[in-house]
């Protein structure tokens, strides 16, 4: 999955979604509807028959505004064509430094949303039973946080969403602070179900090689869990075997 957000151009980032071969696409719907710089005419500017469209509601910061803003962003989905998109990535922030999510608003939207016949993709902390207790609502992903939005700082917090990986009967999607290839790779090999990833594409310096080199870090990642890795060892084992070597 990849955002909209923060291109520097209209034009990167329609060859950006292309070149990260992403299935879906998430869209601010608030931003949308005021026409805020960066995305005037944003719903116009992708196919939406080819991408799945998933509204969010980034800015809101109680539940109820997220709700409001959930249903507004299925009624411009149908607009554009997909009548049956019922997506919602979930987003309660009101803290505007370090842009955390709230778990306790973000649970209330959840519940709310669910029996709206949403289906919810909550972006939340790195937090396991707040991801079990979303799960256990309804919700049809958990999106736990590598590190704050934007900040580029990887996986900060590797032990929990391995804990979130090993328990959810819902994809995971790790989500926010992934910066490089090596990061998405890393995430998918934990055993993630899919990535969402804009400020590292959005913000490179060629954010075009940049998407397609993550949409191939994530097969990587994503082959190798599949593969399964060699255990770790704290002693050094020969590639090559002992029988039939030379000797006096």
């Amino acid at each position: 999955m990849t955002g909209t957000g923060k291109y520097r151009s209209i034009a990167d980032m329609q060859q950006s979604v292309v070149a990260s071969g992403c299935e879906i696409v998430t869209v601010a719907v608030r931003r949308v509807q005021t026409k805020a710089p960066g995305h005037e005419g944003l719903a116009e500017a992708l196919d939406w028959s080819k991408i799945w469209m998933l509204p969010n509601t980034a800015g809101c910061k109680t539940a109820e505004e997220a709700i409001r803003v959930a249903r507004l962003g299925r009624e411009m989905a149908k607009l554009l064509g997909q009548e049956d998109n019922n997506f919602v990535k979930l987003e309660v922030i009101p803290d505007t430094k370090y842009l955390l999510p709230d778990p306790i608003g973000t649970l209330e939207a959840a519940e709310q949303l669910v029996k709206e016949g949403f289906a919810v993709l909550p972006y939340i902390n790195a937090d396991p039973l707040l991801a079990k207790r979303l799960e256990e609502v309804g919700c049809a992903t958990v999106m736990p946080l590598g590190s704050p939005i934007g900040s580029g700082q990887g996986i900060k917090n590797a032990a929990n969403i391995q804990i979130i990986i090993e328990n959810a009967q819902v994809p995971v999607v790790v989500d926010a602070g992934l910066g490089a290839p090596s990061e998405a790779a890393q995430a998918m090999e934990m055993g993630a179900s899919a990535l969402l990833i804009n400020t590292a594409i959005a913000e490179a310096q060629n954010p075009v090689a940049m998407a397609r080199a993550m949409g191939l870090a994530a097969e990587a990642g994503r082959l190798a869990y599949l593969a399964g890795r060699i255990p770790v060892k704290s002693h050094a084992s020969a590639s090559s075997p002992l029988t039939g070597t030379i000797t006096q």
